[in-house]
């Protein structure tokens, strides 16, 4: 079953094969790498656009306890996305670049091709700097994609001691819009009780 994914007015042409991103995205994950703490995850994703030329991202997770109450923060990023002519790859896939900071002051740029007549992006790092006291990090790979609805993802990682392995990894439900639920209230019947018979 191929998912329906709406392209809001106003989207910028070079980005409408990312429109399946568009919105908020929360869930939940597992946080899993030698030498940090092994941990269940909430996760909230928002990517936006503002009719320029990429899409706006915004991550931020939060360690959960058994009972999936918010212990303390994880890990932020913020980053833009961009789909250009595929410069890296080798096949004529559309390239998707993707720019991010995360808040331990690693900077990262990923490189990646968008999968062929599906909701799927794959990303490997082309560069990464930290700054003085960041976790030692030295690259890693995604995978995204839309599987029935929800937006999952898997992140993998090296390290200058540990070869590249899977860290991290959420399943994510769309928020709903609020103007979307004022439009659907608005069909209801002027006494609204109507709607329960």
């Amino acid at each position: 079953m191929v998912a329906k994914i709406e392209v809001p007015s106003g989207l910028h042409k070079d980005v409408v094969s990312l429109a399946f991103l568009l919105g908020t995205w929360e869930g939940a994950g597992v946080h899993d790498f030698p030498g940090a703490e092994k941990c269940n995850f909430g996760q909230e994703i928002v990517f936006r656009h503002d009719g320029r030329a990429f899409l706006e991202y915004r991550s931020r997770s939060w360690v959960l306890d058994a009972e999936g109450n918010k212990v303390r923060p994880l890990e932020s990023e913020t980053g833009f996305w961009r789909v250009t002519s595929n410069q890296h790859g080798t096949s004529g896939a559309r390239e998707v670049q993707f720019s991010s900071v995360r808040d331990d002051g690693t900077v990262e740029i990923w490189y990646g091709e968008l999968a062929d007549g599906k909701p799927q992006i794959e990303l490997a790092t082309d560069a990464v700097a930290r700054i003085e006291g960041a976790a030692p990090y030295s690259g890693g790979k995604r995978l995204y994609g839309l599987v029935n609805g929800e937006l999952m993802w898997v992140g993998e990682k090296s390290a200058p001691e540990v070869p590249l392995r899977p860290y991290m990894s959420g399943q994510l439900k769309k928020v709903l819009n609020p103007a979307q639920l004022v439009q659907d209230v608005s069909d209801l019947p002027d006494d609204g009780i109507a709607f329960f018979r």
